[in-house]
């Protein structure tokens, strides 16, 4: 990576995380420092929206939500020329859901992470979801494993 834009389209943040096609469930990067990064969120009341369950989207989607949007600023604040590193969710903590249900709101929904520490090997990250009005969906605290592959049981 050269250099990090200030904003993104969904094209532009697709090719710098893990997810693909609809489940890149984020629509654009509004704003990024190596603090805090802030993004729209797909519209929730897509019935074909990929995380849709009976009919509905649940607010414990957020989570998934802020984890992309994590994946992104891990991505834009690498240093230019190097890999990112590969994370996942190690945990979630503190986590608040507001609203039952996430597709009843007013659109756009934004989603925001703040990093408050880390260093090589994981990241802590407090997040939270907003509808269009700024009223809180979800908020909560969620730590991030990096450089450390996925263990998978053996026979």
């Amino acid at each position: 990576m050269t250099s990090a834009p200030a904003t993104l389209d969904h094209a532009g943040i697709a090719a710098r995380i893990p997810h693909s096609g609809r489940m890149c469930l984020l629509d654009a990067l509004l704003h990024w420092s190596n603090e805090i990064i802030t993004c729209t969120v797909h519209d929730a009341t897509d019935p074909a929206h990929p995380l849709r369950l009976a009919g509905t989207l649940p607010s414990t989607c957020a989570l998934e939500l802020a984890s992309q949007a994590m994946a992104l600023h891990g991505a834009l604040c690498a240093p230019a020329g190097t890999a990112v590193a590969p994370g996942f969710l190690a945990s979630a903590r503190e986590v608040r859901l507001h609203v039952p249900r996430l597709d009843d709101r007013a659109a756009p929904l934004q989603v925001q992470a703040m990093r408050v520490a880390g260093d090589g090997g994981q990241a802590i990250y407090r997040f939270e979801l907003r509808d269009a009005t700024d009223a809180l969906l979800v908020d909560g605290r969620a730590t991030v494993v990096l450089n450390q592959p996925l263990v998978s049981p053996t026979a």
